[in-house]
């Protein structure tokens, strides 16, 4: 008899496994999600390295619309005055199948839900109450339905619901007091910057990122700026007393819309506690968006499970093991990369920029630093 899983969540982690099981394996199962449609905001965008464009290559990502994505070869490091200090070649890291890969979040989820929308993905699934019977684990949801499965896999984010149906112990996000602000650009305005790169302005307490993310280099950017609490009717102010009395030339930028949210990270990395259900994506573990590995992270999170699944290896000891060890090496690295890119004093700037120059030259840091991430 075929084993059912349950998907709980329809973001990337959840559409991603979902594609893989659909495609290589005789399970069953149906993704859940608690809202009534999926998200499919234009604009906002992600950044995808080889080795995660490599994963997708599996379940036919290659086909994807090339104008509609877009493969920078660089990272420029700029001061906040937009005065270049260095850059980086991500292209090393490329293969002639994969390359590392800026789009929107929302071409990225089209093409997951391609062939899994209609016969694979249930919306407005809230769960009620879970129960386990038989060796098996018994959904209800708060539409009056249930599903009876043999596995639960939470993809539902990093406040993932599921977590507080099955785990005793508290892992609750904590805000690291900044915010993120992102705003799409129809060119790179008066900036001084390439806009076949990725951007990177460092400014003291603040740090902007921008990246083109199709072919027609629109360009997402996004500021990460310290503050103590998030007040979304502050936005405009926080811009002006963080980054434009740094750079008044940067306030073309921010003439577009604005969306802003806090930033929140998961503070432990804890073992699931029912050996039947499994957490993938941000729902495993939150990071801080200063690697630019929450798509990526959620792509090979779910390539572990389905991985484990295809050669009936999963248990809940084997897959934490995995996946934790990557989750500390992107997670100690996105924690140095927000503690160094925010310095407030000029010394420790201008000594941080010096090194920045170092360290980029140097092949056996590169592949330390980043290879580490970016290979599988």
């Amino acid at each position: 008899m075929k084993k059912k899983i349950a998907i709980i969540g329809a973001g990337i982690a959840g559409l991603t496994l979902a594609n893989f099981l659909k495609k290589f394996t005789n399970y069953e199962f149906m993704v859940y999600e608690k809202e009534e449609s999926l998200s499919l905001e234009e604009g906002y965008g992600i950044q995808l390295a080889a080795n995660s464009i490599k994963i997708l290559n599996e379940i036919n990502f290659e086909k994807i619309n090339n104008e509609k994505i877009f493969n920078p070869k660089k990272l420029d490091f700029y001061n906040i005055k937009n005065e270049k200090i260095c850059d980086l070649d991500l292209s090393k890291f490329n293969t002639n199948e994969s390359r590392y890969t800026t789009l929107q979040r929302s071409i990225l989820i089209e093409f997951l839900k391609e062939d899994i929308y209609t016969q694979y993905l249930r919306f407005g699934k809230k769960i009620k109450e879970v129960s386990e019977l038989k060796d098996k684990i018994l959904i209800k949801f708060d539409d009056n339905t249930n599903d009876l499965v043999d596995f639960v896999l939470a993809a539902d984010g990093i406040f993932s619901n599921t977590r507080s149906f099955f785990e005793k112990k508290k892992n609750e996000p904590k805000f690291k007091k900044a915010i993120a602000v992102r705003v799409i650009l129809n060119s790179k305005s008066d900036l001084n910057i390439s806009d076949e790169n990725i951007s990177l302005l460092l400014g003291s307490n603040n740090h902007i990122v921008l990246y083109p993310i199709n072919k027609k280099k629109e360009l997402n950017l996004v500021c990460i700026m310290r503050c103590k609490k998030f007040d979304p009717d502050n936005t405009n102010q926080l811009i002006k007393d963080l980054v434009l009395k740094q750079n008044p030339k940067l306030k073309n930028i921010f003439d577009n819309e604005i969306k802003s949210w806090p930033l929140y990270f998961t503070p432990k990395i804890l073992p699931s506690s029912n050996k039947k259900v499994f957490y993938i994506g941000d729902a495993f573990n939150g990071f801080l968006p200063t690697l630019a590995q929450g798509a990526g992270q959620s792509i090979e999170s779910a390539y572990e499970i389905f991985n484990l699944l295809k050669e009936t290896k999963l248990d809940s000891y084997t897959y934490f093991e995995l996946r934790s060890k990557k989750a500390k090496i992107v997670r100690r690295r996105s924690n140095f990369n927000f503690f160094t890119f925010h310095f407030s004093s000029s010394l420790m700037q201008n000594i941080r920029n010096i090194f920045l120059k170092f360290l980029v030259k140097r092949k056996t840091f590169i592949e330390f630093y980043l290879g580490k991430v970016y290979k599988s």
